[in-house]
């Protein structure tokens, strides 16, 4: 059926001005995550940097409108889009690709020597198109060009052997493009769906649209000076003030925003669960968390608590299995066989979404194939026309790059539909749940080793779906997917969404190019072994590690990860028919995800936290006291950006910076 809601313009300034701050930011990204240590710009799926620019190009539009009375520098959607464009981007600067791309490729040439069988088994299968092979090009990366820190960049780039490069760019660029353009379609695809039939939550999007109301409203100055948010962002000032004083002074007092509440735990019993529990205080965690729906927040704490309780339970009656069950993992932080339940969960919520999508997905099936003709649907029929055989297009370019490089044609569609499985949901969790951090606890390829096992993979075969994965779909803290859906969800209204699309694939593929050469210039500058990618030459070294092995002799999983698999497949579905059957069903499916995720030992309390504050508030205030408090937590998140960016351009002076937000 057609769109109810009006269409919006947005002029060209506001493409000029977001693309221009994407590129500054990625070009900056890796120089400060790096080498100044200071707080990620581009961290998480709602990035610092972004929104402080947002923030600052508010307050100018204001001015100029109070200036020249009349005229308007940005509307509202025009600022929200600008601020979008920069998020979609942000994170490809960092964890999102180019933290671990460098490293990813060159760690057979430069690790090879002293680990253990890489040499037998890993450099037969290494080719020339994938992994750069000049050894002194790899030496120099990792140990910096000599003299490169005394070097202008300019003269730092005509030292940078480029030439080594050229191929693997080439080869993992159009890998990446097409991953990119896949991941665009399929949420072109389903965006109707999340928007209008299931109208779900954005929690990361109020904050911004409250921002981009009060401007189309011209009351910017009553928002920013509402004594609700003042109040809210008061807190974190003088949080991150004290703390970033003591950074600088360490004679000033400071308050602990961490405490480890393991050791009042004992390490066997019923809480051996608890034993690492730490307890983290963000504030503008603890906001996005009030923002979100009561459900949604409720369940995210409440399965964390319950996960650890059952490790818990599992030891005291018998049933607890040892690692070794796992066999050979790739997910990022899987330790132990109970972890396994996602995934069966990941792939029964998946199925959920398709049979919640099923009619809306038959209609983009009849206008991809010119069976409806209604006019009143012409404009979705025309997009959902394009977008389908785009996906499909973009889907078999990787089935062909996949099989170009070793993989029989079954193994290459496989992996690329599990790969896409697994961003789907995360984008659901994502963008539903108000998540900023998010982790993954099972890899794709943990999924189909469980389901089919290994030995269908050819050797060279499973290095590069092993490489890919590492490359772009496990590191999911700063993935595009759940970017571009929130790009989608401010933009529904505009007129021309197949120049949005356009804009959204330009954007993305040209600050790929842009993050791969900033942090090729930074690694050259001053060697991968001096940076802060202890993190990143750990997990891609495990990789190999993992990969080695099962190349030589191919080995099976416990029993245990089977098991633990059929029974989080049994819990998901429980919990999906619960919540679709009983409107007073308390618990939402995605607060099971991410009950073994790294992400929910951060954000865990701050998920209580919002949750206890929006129920009290809702329960004895009913929503006039809600509406109130929102501008509360709103000064939350705002206060907490805003000391960050303030000391992110301190940290540019100083050389050395403190970080107001988890790296």
């Amino acid at each position: 059926m057609a769109d109810p809601v009006k269409t919006r313009v947005i002029r060209p300034r506001a493409f000029v001005v977001g693309i221009f701050f994407a590129v500054l930011v990625c070009a900056f990204t890796p120089f400060n995550n790096l080498v100044q240590g200071a707080t990620p710009l581009g961290g998480g799926y709602f990035p610092l940097a972004p929104f402080y620019i947002l923030v600052w190009m508010t307050v100018l539009t204001a001015l100029y409108r109070r200036i020249f009375p009349g005229r308007t520098l940005f509307t509202g959607l025009e600022l929200i889009f600008a601020w979008m464009l920069m998020v979609l981007v942000a994170g490809i600067a960092y964890t999102g690709f180019a933290r671990t791309f460098f490293i990813n490729i060159t760690a057979p040439l430069y690790f090879g020597a002293n680990e253990p069988g890489w040499q037998t088994t890993l450099w037969p299968l290494v080719s020339e198109s994938l992994f750069p092979l000049d050894r002194e090009a790899v030496a120099m990366l990792y140990n910096g060009v000599e003299g490169g820190k005394n070097m202008g960049w300019l003269a730092l780039a005509a030292a940078v052997p480029w030439k080594a490069w050229v191929r693997p760019f080439l080869s993992w660029g159009f890998f990446i493009s097409c991953a990119y353009f896949l991941m665009l379609c399929l949420v072109n695809l389903i965006n109707r769906q999340a928007t209008t039939n299931e109208r779900m939550n954005f929690p990361l999007l109020i904050l911004p649209k409250m921002m981009e109301q009060a401007v189309d409203e011209n009351r910017v100055g009553a928002f920013f000076l509402n004594r609700f948010l003042l109040a809210g962002v008061a807190i974190p000032v003088f949080l991150h003030g004290l703390n970033g004083l003591n950074f600088y002074f360490p004679w000033v007092p400071q308050i602990n925003t961490l405490a480890l509440a393991g050791s009042y735990f004992p390490q066997q019993g019923l809480f051996a669960g608890f034993v690492k529990l730490k307890l983290y205080f963000y504030p503008a965690f603890i906001g996005f968390a009030f923002l979100a729906s009561k459900q949604v927040s409720f369940s995210f704490w409440f399965f964390f608590i319950l996960g650890s309780l059952f490790t818990g339970i599992l030891q005291v009656t018998g049933n607890s299995f040892p690692a070794s069950e796992l066999g050979i993992t790739f997910g990022p932080t899987l330790s132990r066989p109970e972890e396994t339940q996602m995934i069966g969960a990941f792939i029964v919520f998946f199925l959920f979404l398709v049979w919640l999508a099923r009619f809306y997905l038959k209609e983009v099936v009849k206008h991809a194939f010119f069976i409806n003709s209604d006019p009143t649907t012409s404009v979705h029929a025309r997009s959902d026309r394009f977008m389908f055989w785009g996906a499909l297009l973009a889907f078999f370019l990787m089935v062909a790059w996949f099989m170009f490089h070793g993989m029989t044609f079954a193994v290459a569609v496989m992996v690329p539909i599990f790969f896409m499985m697994f961003m789907m949901v995360a984008t659901r969790v994502v963008c539903q749940g108000g998540v900023t951090y998010f982790t993954l606890t099972v890899a794709p390829l943990d999924a189909i080793n469980t389901i089919a096992g290994l030995r269908i993979f050819s050797d060279i075969g499973l290095v590069v779906a092993g490489v890919a994965q590492k490359v772009l779909f496990v590191d999911l803290r700063e993935s595009v997917m759940p970017s571009i859906l929130h790009t989608h969800r401010v933009t529904r209204r505009v007129r021309s969404q197949g120049v949005i699309a356009g804009t959204i694939f330009f954007s993305m593929v040209l600050c790929l190019g842009v993050s791969a050469v900033a942090m090729i210039l930074v690694c050259y500058r001053y060697g991968i072994r001096e940076l802060s990618l202890d993190w990143a030459t750990r997990t891609t070294v495990s990789v190999y590690n993992n990969i080695v092995p099962l190349v030589q002799e191919p080995l099976g999983q416990g029993d245990s990860v089977r098991i633990f698999a059929l029974v989080g497949a049994a819990v998901m579905l429980g919990l999906v028919v619960c919540y679709w059957r009983f409107y007073w069903w308390p618990l939402h499916p995605i607060g099971y995800l991410m009950v073994y995720s790294s992400a929910m030992k951060i954000l865990w309390l701050s998920f209580f936290f919002g949750w206890m504050f929006n129920t009290l508030c809702l329960r004895y205030g009913g929503v006039s006291l809600y509406r109130r408090m929102r501008y509360f937590f709103v000064g939350f998140i705002m206060g907490d950006f805003l000391m960050g960016g303030t000391f992110a351009i301190i940290g540019f002076f100083t050389r050395t910076g403190y970080q107001v937000l988890p790296g």
